[in-house]
This record gives structure tokens, C-alpha cells and sequence, in this order.
């Protein structure tokens, strides 16, 4: 019989693997053959074929996140947590061979809703998650239709009594009809994919035919239309209508209809007929008031909104806060309002240029690693990408972030004052250089006010560094220690050695126990900060612990105080308090010490290497009974 299971926790690092291993190692000694498809962040690793899902009896799905199962319709299918794959593989392997386990027969938007665990709940509100679920799809159709319409009326439109006209019979007229066309299907896209985010597809079609109706307000008398408000609006009615439509019960013969005619159907009829008889006419006059009040903003109050809406965007760099006034911005767009965009599209360009110019202008500011990082950013903030701006916001967010607010601020009030319009839901300098901003000089003018801005606030509050000479560790190191590119460590003794190791630590608590690791790295001057390495390995226990249980953490940090990738083993006898899911005391730590820059790979490659070798309980055992720092040396070299 064979067996197919996919891990996955919210991190998709250790808990990922160890779920994996131990599924592995139960099925081994239970004779039964499986296949685990891990889900970590790097992607999808060993995946699951259709001829295997085809040719598999039960799969089995161990995860604290979302997984996909529609490719399991038809097959017997456990759905647990993480966790219950680590502690208890056994039984789920036993579970998967009883016949008596549901069949998963599809459309079941519940258990998807129900994935994430509690902890990331309480991170990311549900009404928020699908209001954005609508919003990523709908901003292709607007940067589509808004760069289409900008690039015709650049190279097409004539200047005439009214302005810029695009001739009838002209090749740009059709251009412009279809980026209007890519225009119209914003309303629909975001009710529907509001819709499907909260009740799969049954909520798709009833979401889009909502959404076509707050669009139309011919459909409920009015001359206005609900907009994106009664896009909103339409997008929760369907998908909760949905949702509730599919908790019913029904006889056996019905329930294959369900997904596909009953739910659409019945949730169409009454999203609709709400729409028509009750919802739209006061939305769309709400939204009309809006609309007018926006367009009428002079002086003061302009520049109020201008300075809020600054403000949103830098705070979080392309988070919660920075999603909503994008798409206020963006929602105005399709109602022909282009001077709410014009300032939202200066304030996204300015924290990473600003950030990188103040990198160029004050080096004494910024680490070796900061000002390379800083180049990076000046191109990020070119495309429009404020995340440019996080990694020196994650270093000293109470200097950075007051800076670039105040710049995103400035740069938001001269877009503003300036008229300049952006008629894409997009920012950075990009979408001046292809036609989509009107007044395109003082767009620039903003920016570039909003970078200086941000740069100078950076040279008065944030402090110069005390650079510390990098000397030659080449003559230190073991011949296995070395090099920082991810591509050359294939096992673990390439990044540590025998200087990096303590069998006696002393230390009776957690902190300092990071402290005494710590200590190892800076003796072989692979950190430029101390205090500033602590404070990233803190910040990632404050997320969650990383004490993963059976008397083992392993805690990881990444900094541009770290020089190159090591880690760091200390074994202590009697163990001290890490807050382990089991309750265990941690004996054997493995600190991880990466790059800031190498924090997409090789941190997440050191943690599948020990993940995977400490679900081997002898090896740990022999681990926690070593007797000198030599000897843990040769056991660590069969992590790889």
C-alpha cells in the first residue's frame, strides 16, 4: 500500500522536516511504503505526482498552514496539524490504513479557513486576508488598463479645446478601448475573488455577478454606480451567503450539485436582488459624496489628505496599513480620480530611494553591507517596491521609519499642491518614464523632495557607526569552515569547527545561553556587532520559540552584523528553559548566524540539514554524551 503526505508549518522551516522525517522513519518500521512532499519556504520540495496521487490509497496532511487539495478529490485524506505529525506518526500512518476514513470529495473552503493555527490568527484578521485576497487580483486589470490608456493618450492624443483627444478612427483609439476594458472588470474581479476567498469557488460567480451590478447603476436607478464600496460589499454578501448556503444539509443524490449549480445559483439570486431592491442606491450615493468630496479637496485639506496618506504608506512598507491606502488610491482610479493615486505613487518611491541616497551621502551612517544594500534599494524604489525600505527599518526602526514618513509626507504634499495625477495603481519613477502621470516633471520634483528629505532625517537622528577592522580569519578557521555562498555548504562542519563548539556551557537560562554562543562568534570575529546579532536572535524567539523539543533548540539569526554563515553548538548538561512544545529542557543548541543578505537560502538549508538528523534519536543521544569539544566535532560532520 502507498501512502502520500505533504508537511507544512507557518515558518515551512524545522517543524516542516521533522514532521517529514518522522513520518518516514514510522513507515519504514511499519513496512508500509509513503512518499512526503515538504512545503517549507523554500517551495515545494520532492512533490507529489499525479500518477502517484492517482496510484496512493491515503494521503495524509500535517500542516499548520493552507494546503491545496483539490488534486486529492476522490482519495482518502487526513488533514491535521503539524505538530500531531511530529509526536504521533505512527498512528496517522495506522489511521491512513483503516478503511474507515472520510473520502475527500472537494469544495471545502471550511478546513482551509480553519488551517492557519492560532497564532497567526490572532496576526492577520479573516475580513482582512479576503479583502486583499480581491485586491491582489484586482490590481493587474488596473496597472493594465491605466498603463494601456496613459501609453495611447502619450503617443496618440492631439491637443484639442477639451484637452487631449485620441482621433476615432485612430490605431491608439483602440488601444484606449482596451484598457478601458481591462478597467471595467475591476468592481467584479475584487467582489469575486472577495467571494472565493471566503467560500471557494461556489462564492466565484456570485461574487463576480454582485460586483457587475455594484458597477452598473442602472441596474438599481441610479446615474452613479456602488464602486469599489459596493464592490466590498458585494464580494462579503456573496461569499458568506455562499458559506452559509453550503452548511445546509442535503440529501446524498444533491450534494455533487451543489458546488457547481445549487450554491452559484441560489447565492447569485440573492446577492443580486439585494443589490437591485435594497443595497445599491444609498452605496452608490455614499460613494458618489465621496467621490465629489475628494474631487472638491483645495488647500488645507488637501494637503491633510495628502500627509495621511503619506504617512500610511511608509509606516509599514508595503504592510496592513500600506495596503489600505493603495487601495483607496486605486479604487479611485476607476472613478476617473487620478490625483489621489499621483501623491500614494510619489510616497511609494521615496523610503527606498531615500534610504539608498542617504547611503551615498552619509556613509558614516551605514555598515559596509548597509550601503551595498542601499543600491539595491535606490533600484527597488525606481520599480515602485517599497519593501526596498525593510531592511533598514528592521535594524533601527525608531530612527528609519520616522524618517521616511516624514519624507513620504513631503513628497505626497508636493505631488498634491502640484496636481500630478497617476492613472496606474502603481509608484516609482517607472510609471513616469511610461506615460501613466500627469504632470510628470513635478512628479520627479516630489520624489526627489521626499528622498532628500528622508536622507537628511536619517543624517540627524540616526547614529554614526564605530567601525571595527575585519581581519583575516583565514588562519583561524578550520579547512572545512568557509565560504558564505549557500551553494558551498553541503554539511554542516563547512560553517563551524572546533573553536566554535562549547560541551560545558555554564549558563542556567536562555538568554544567557545565546549570550555565551555568542561570544564564540565574536572570538573568531565573524560579527561586526555583537549587541546588534543578540537583538536579531531575540526578535525571532520573541515570533515563536525556537525550541523544537526533545531537548533540542536551535536558535537563528539574520544580520548584517554576521560576515558569512556559522553555527555555533553548545551542549548543557542539565539543560535550561527554551518554552518547547514538549515541555523539554533544551540540552543541545545549535545557534545559526547567516548574512542579511543570505536570508532567503542558507539559513533555511542549515535548518533542513539539522532538522532532518535530529529526528534520529540515537544520534542524539550519543550527541548529549559526548565527552569533549573534538568529539562533537565528528558527530556534527554527519549533518549534512
Amino acid at each position: 500500500m502507498k501512502i502520500l503526505a505533504i508537511t507544512s508549518c507557518p515558518n515551512g522551516i524545522a517543524h516542516t522536516y521533522m514532521a517529514a522525517e518522522n513520518l518516514e522513519k514510522a513507515a519504514e518500521e511499519m513496512g508500509t511504503n509513503i512518499k512526503v512532499e515538504t512545503q517549507g519556504s523554500i517551495g515545494a520540495e520532492n512533490e507529489l505526482t499525479s500518477a502517484e496521487i492517482k496510484e496512493a490509497e491515503a494521503i495524509i496532511i500535517a500542516a499548520d498552514k493552507a494546503v491545496e487539495k483539490d488534486r486529492f478529490i476522490g482519495k482518502k485524506l487526513i488533514v491535521v496539524g503539524v505538530q500531531e505529525g511530529i509526536r504521533n506518526p505512527k498512528r496517522l500512518i495506522e489511521k491512513a490504513l483503516n478503511d474507515d476514513i472520510p473520502v475527500y470529495q472537494g469544495g471545502d473552503s471550511s478546513n482551509r479557513d480553519k488551517m492557519p493555527t492560532s497564532s497567526e490568527a490572532t496576526k492577520q484578521n479573516p475580513i482582512y486576508r479576503h479583502l486583499m485576497n480581491g485586491v491582489s487580483f484586482m490590481v493587474p486589470f488596473i496597472v493594465v488598463g491605466g498603463l494601456l490608456i496613459a501609453i495611447a493618450l502619450t503617443l496618440g492624443g492631439q491637443a484639442g479645446e477639451g484637452g487631449i483627444a485620441i482621433p476615432e478612427d485612430s490605431f491608439w483609439k483602440v488601444i484606449e478601448q482596451i484598457g478601458a476594458a481591462a478597467f471595467s472588470f475591476m468592481v467584479p474581479i475584487l467582489a469575486g475573488y472577495i467571494a472565493y476567498s471566503i467560500a471557494d469557488r461556489p462564492g466565484l460567480a456570485p461574487g463576480m455577478i454582485g460586483g457587475y451590478i455594484a458597477a452598473n447603476g442602472s441596474f438599481y436607478g441610479s446615474e452613479a454606480s456602488a464602486g469599489f464600496l459596493g464592490g466590498i460589499i458585494a464580494g462579503f454578501l456573496a461569499g458568506y451567503i455562499a458559506l452559509w448556503i453550503k452548511k445546509v444539509q442535503v440529501p446524498k443524490m444533491m450534494q455533487p450539485i451543489m458546488p457547481i449549480i445549487i450554491i452559484p445559483v441560489l447565492s447569485s439570486i440573492i446577492v443580486g436582488l439585494l443589490f437591485v431592491l435594497l443595497i445599491g442606491a444609498p452605496v452608490a450615493q455614499v460613494f458618489e459624496s465621496l467621490t465629489g468630496w475628494l474631487a472638491g479637496m483645495q488647500g488645507t485639506s488637501s494637503i491633510l489628505l495628502a500627509l495621511i496618506l503619506g504617512a500610511m504608506i511608509s509606516f509599514d512598507m508595503g504592510g496592513p496599513v500600506n495596503k489600505v491606502a493603495f487601495l483607496f488610491g486605486a479604487a479611485m482610479i476607476g472613478e476617473g480620480n487620478y490625483e489621489i493615486m499621483g501623491p500614494i505613487a510619489v510616497a511609494i518611491a521615496v523610503p527606498p530611494i531615500g534610504l539608498g541616497l542617504a547611503t551615498l551621502l552619509f556613509k558614516n551612517k551605514f555598515e559596509k553591507a548597509q550601503q551595498e544594500t542601499g543600491k539595491a534599494s535606490i533600484t527597488m524604489g525606481f520599480f515602485g517596491i517599497t519593501e526596498g525600505a525593510i531592511p533598514f527599518a528592521a535594524q533601527d526602526p525608531f530612527r528609519v521609519i520616522p524618517s521616511i514618513m516624514v519624507g513620504s509626507m513631503a513628497g505626497s504634499v508636493v505631488a498634491m499642491l502640484s496636481g500630478v495625477g497617476d492613472r496606474v495603481a502603481h509608484g516609482g519613477p517607472i510609471v513616469g518614464i511610461l506615460g501613466a502621470v500627469d504632470n510628470v516633471v513635478m512628479f520627479f520634483v516630489a520624489i526627489i523632495i521626499g528622498a532628500i528629505v528622508t536622507a537628511f532625517m536619517i543624517k540627524f537622528l540616526k547614529r554614526d557607526i564605530t567601525t571595527t577592522p575585519i581581519k583575516d580569519t583565514t588562519t583561524q578557521e578550520s579547512p572545512n569552515a568557509s565560504d558564505q555562498k549557500v551553494e558551498n555548504i553541503t554539511k554542516l562542519t563547512d560553517i563551524t569547527n572546533v573553536n566554535l563548539i562549547d560541551t560545558n556551557l555554564n549558563a542556567t537560562s536562555r538568554d544567557a545561553v545565546i549570550e555565551e554562543l555568542i561570544a564564540k562568534l565574536d572570538s573568531e570575529n565573524v560579527l561586526t556587532s555583537t549587541d546588534d546579532f543578540k537583538q536579531a536572535i531575540l526578535d525571532r524567539e520573541e515570533e515563536s520559540s525556537t525550541g523544537i523539543g526533545m531537548n533540542v533548540a536551535i536558535p537563528h539569526g539574520k544580520s548584517v552584523a554576521v560576515k558569512a554563515p556559522r553555527v555555533v553548538f553548545g551542549l548543557i548538561k542539565d539543560g535550561v528553559d527554551w518554552h518547547s512544545a514538549d515541555q523539554s529542557l533544551a540540552k543541545l543548541i545549535f545557534l545559526i548566524a547567516v548574512p542579511k543578505h543570505a536570508e532567503g537560502d542558507a539559513h533555511l538549508k542549515i535548518l533542513q540539514m539539522l532538522s532532518r538528523k535530529l529526528m534520529d534519536d540515537d544520534y542524539r543521544d550519543k550527541l548529549l554524551h559526548v565527552q569533549s569539544d573534538q568529539e562533537a566535532y565528528e558527530l556534527l560532520e554527519e549533518i549534512q
